[in-house]
């Protein structure tokens, strides 16, 4: 907030008072993600507008509330009437704002707590993606032309895709320099993470090689998410799959996407960005039984720890055995997803836009057959398989996102307002 004492009556009324808070705003740039427009009673449309018509962050606009007793000309506030004369001019020049119900409140009520929580979520989210750096390691995983993208589009968007091959991984992982420090440190992070009973230790010390290489890669592009070209050649080259790697990143906040599916590292970032909470990349991969609206996520094992239903074993990944052969793949941390509710989220780009989708459902305790491969968990979503249907003739890819909590509103309106994506609500 600015001083009390930088307008005559610590409120912004007239044009001249919205030009000095309008300079308040310039001198702090970077230090907010969003502006609250509070309104006490009706208003002053010029006032509002010159404060916040070069205004570059989302704006909530609130209002108090009329009390019975007070409804005199002396003591009413008229802010019920005033809001609308605000988003009008608002509407006017073109400025996005929020809107909530109700449509006035009191501070002091719960529903404007809810109110703040929701436009956090809008403000995070949107600072995200427009600060967000992606980096692309290795190749687009070849046989998956599914996990295309257009890294122009992003960019217009605000988000940097920076590549990097895979040699740059190997050859750090390789060097004698790598201090020996953080091998040891990384080794232990990992073992903290699952069961390695039968790992063989030349995949363990292989894996914390790994892990610190990506984690020098990341602080030398600025990453705030990766996606990671994940076999092969790592297993035919150093007998690892780096599922595990990517579990220990997921928890830690560094949002890491299987199969170089970049699209996939944003939504990540997105759904990180409204929770605060870890998230992970997952196939939309079996059917439950005759359920309508259930199915199986899956992955091999990037699924974070915090996101599991209790400590998971780290094993050869046995999908890609019949390629690389047994004991050449260690690093799946296996699993189950933890029963929560949760929201989900897919991104892809075509025609240089940037097409989301986001709806909310639970991860449920119903039992998966023990011989069942992979960190995986029965997802329950309402009218499942219009959404299924929804999704495929969209033309989004098999994986979806997930993350702990329901925040589809919030996502929804930072990335279509204030983002420019087009998104369906599922």
């Amino acid at each position: 907030m600015q001083d009390a004492d930088a307008t005559p009556t610590g409120a912004v009324e007239t044009p001249k008072e919205g030009r000095t808070f309008a300079e308040f705003l310039k001198k702090n740039t970077g230090s907010y993600q969003g502006v609250i427009l509070c309104l006490p009673n009706f208003g002053s449309e010029g006032g509002v507008i010159e404060a916040l018509k070069n205004v570059q962050v989302p704006v909530f606009v609130h209002a108090y509330p009329d009390e019975l007793d007070k409804l005199s000309t002396r003591d009413r506030r008229d802010a019920f009437c005033g809001k609308f004369a605000i988003l009008n001019i608002l509407c006017q020049y073109g400025l996005k704002f929020t809107n909530l119900k109700p449509h006035v409140v009191h501070p002091g009520d719960p529903l404007f707590k809810e109110n703040i929580r929701h436009f956090e979520k809008v403000c995070n989210i949107v600072h995200a993606v427009k600060n967000l750096t992606v980096g692309a390691i290795g190749a687009r995983t070849t046989t998956f032309k599914a996990v295309r993208y257009d890294e122009i589009a992003l960019q217009k968007h605000g988000i940097t895709v920076e590549t990097i091959d895979l040699t740059n991984v190997f050859s750090i992982m390789d060097a004698e320099e790598t201090n020996p420090e953080l091998n040891a440190s990384k080794t232990e992070r990992l073992k903290s993470i699952g069961n390695w009973d039968n790992v063989p230790e030349k995949a363990l010390k292989k894996l914390a090689a790994m892990g610190v290489a990506i984690d020098q890669i990341a602080e030398e592009y600025n990453l705030d998410a990766i996606a990671l070209r994940c076999w092969s050649e790592i297993q035919r080259s150093y007998g690892i799959s780096p599922c595990v790697l990517m579990s220990e990143m997921n928890d830690r906040n560094l949002m890491a996407a299987c199969e170089m599916d970049v699209c996939s590292a944003v939504a990540m970032s997105v759904l990180h960005a409204a929770t605060g909470t870890a998230v992970t990349n997952l196939d939309w991969n079996n059917n439950y039984e005759k359920e309508e609206d259930k199915c199986i996520l899956f992955h091999c094992g990037p699924v974070p720890s915090s996101l599991m239903a209790g400590k998971g074993r780290i094993v050869d990944n046995e999908l890609l055995v019949p390629a690389v052969g047994k004991g050449h793949s260690w690093g799946c941390n296996v699993g189950r997803i933890k029963p929560m509710e949760m929201t989900y989220c897919g991104l892809k780009t075509t025609d240089g836009k940037l097409q989301f989708y986001v709806g909310e459902g639970e991860i449920t305790d119903d039992r998966i057959p023990g011989n069942f491969f992979g960190c995986a968990g029965v997802a329950r979503i309402k009218d499942l398989q219009t959404v299924l249907n929804r999704i495929g003739s969209e033309g989004h890819r098999h994986h979806t996102v997930i993350t702990e909590g329901h925040v589809a509103d919030a996502v929804c309106e930072a990335l279509e307002k204030y983002i420019g994506a087009e998104v369906i609500k599922l």
